[in-house]
């Protein structure tokens, strides 16, 4: 089977992590390779911010304060949890250019995506556990402070990145039923 097709078959979300975490090296090697997407007038209207240590925990905060949620809240310390699932989250920013004469903005969103996915896989070609997260705070105005975004920046979601825990299996993945996808036209 040809090297891209069997890695885009065997990816699989991993929701749960180890501590074990790639490099800012080996994450700006693939992600070189990820920024080699489909980019109309080669705008690059993407970013990756890596959140390490107690910035998982700020994202947490910031969570907790877009959920309108007092520290002490039922439910608070829940949510303040979740950015520490995985050693290293990659928050994936679409930078917009307002009003480009060629690229909607929707446009460029999709690049950002198409960055994300790639990158997902690339992760997961590497061996390391990932998942995409996104979740109704991801827009939230504190949630944007936190991780430093301009004005023209949104967040897409966070990919969680960690080690593949012994018991993971690639094989519990099903099918994507791409015929019933698909339509012709003449």
């Amino acid at each position: 089977m040809r090297p891209v097709l069997a890695a885009a078959n065997s990816r699989r979300s991993v929701s749960k992590v180890t501590d074990a975490a790639p490099d800012d090296a080996e994450l700006l090697e693939l992600l070189d390779a990820a920024g080699r997407v489909a980019d109309h007038a080669s705008l690059r209207p993407w970013r990756v911010v890596a959140l390490r240590g107690v910035a998982r925990e700020r994202l947490g905060a910031a969570l907790v304060e877009a959920a309108g949620l007092a520290p002490d809240d039922h439910g608070a310390s829940k949510l303040a949890g979740k950015p520490l699932r995985a050693p290293v989250l990659l928050a994936i920013v679409a930078v917009r250019t307002p009003e480009h004469e060629k690229v909607p903005e929707w446009e460029q969103d999709a690049t950002a995506a198409g960055v994300a996915h790639l990158l997902e896989l690339l992760l997961d070609e590497a061996g390391w556990g990932v998942m995409w997260r996104t979740g109704p705070h991801t827009r939230h105005p504190a949630v944007a402070t936190m991780h430093g975004l301009q004005e023209h920046e949104a967040l897409l979601g966070w990919l969680y990145v960690g080690g593949r825990p012994d018991r993971w299996r690639a094989d519990r993945r099903r099918a994507s039923d791409a015929a019933a996808r698909f339509t012709t036209l003449t």
